[in-house]
């Protein structure tokens, strides 16, 4: 289970604390068991302090406050503070990113089962769209894509498996294998009934649960060896 812990501070020598965080993250390279720390100021009062640090489990951040760098670190931040951090340990007990979910809507409700519909939910209007297959840079808007989905759909039978999602800011990555069976005309290249794999990547950035923008990269050649379009 996912654990955090929440210290809470207040101190007047913000950047001694930002060097100090820097010195703790260089000692424990190779070391540490956190996996994401965020820290952040009250807007309504610039001494307080709170830092959230993310691991992999209780146990594991029990690994890392053993550490003799972070014990310490730990005291040179104590010295730092107006008065003693308090700390909040928590079981994450749910944990949605939104972002993610909206990328996977589309890959698994538009692209594999064709709800064409929900376009018009997931998109912006002027989405922009950056694809390795086509010849302009850039494409602009939602039809764009509903004509993108419509044409992939023709030329085959296919489905989208998500092997990984990572989320940062207002940007999801996502990579996918993809399986299909040929059963109609894809870049002039007459059905086949073959059935084809290909992985690719993709990243949206997403702005009030719409996505914006798109760019695609992906295994095209993979794809026509498997078509016979191209011999290598």
């Amino acid at each position: 289970m996912t654990f955090v812990q929440i210290i809470d501070c207040k101190t007047s020598k913000i950047d001694d604390m930002n060097r100090l965080m820097d010195t703790w993250v260089e000692q424990t390279k190779g070391k540490r068991t956190a996996t994401h720390s965020i820290v952040a100021r009250d807007r309504s009062d610039s001494s307080h302090l709170v830092e959230i640090v993310e691991f992999p489990s209780y146990e594991e951040a029990m690994k890392n406050s053993n550490l003799p760098e972070t014990d310490r670190i730990f005291q040179e931040m104590v010295a730092l503070c107006d008065e003693m951090p308090a700390f909040t340990d928590l079981d994450v007990v749910r944990d949605e990113q939104l972002n993610k979910e909206i990328a996977r809507r589309f890959f698994d409700e538009v692209a594999s089962g064709g709800n064409l519909d929900l376009i018009d939910e997931l998109y912006v209007d002027d989405y922009r769209d950056h694809d390795v297959s086509k010849e302009e840079e850039t494409t602009v808007g939602s039809d764009v894509l509903r004509q993108d989905v419509t044409g992939w759909r023709q030329a085959f039978a296919f489905d989208f498996t998500l092997d990984s999602q990572v989320a940062e800011g207002d940007e999801v990555l996502t990579r996918w294998t993809w399986r299909g069976t040929h059963r109609g005309d894809f870049m002039g290249i007459p059905a086949t009934g073959k059935e084809c794999t290909m992985t690719g990547m993709t990243a949206f950035r997403i702005r009030d649960g719409k996505i914006l923008e798109g760019w695609w990269n992906y295994d095209l050649l993979r794809l026509l060896r498997q078509l016979d379009a191209v011999r290598m």
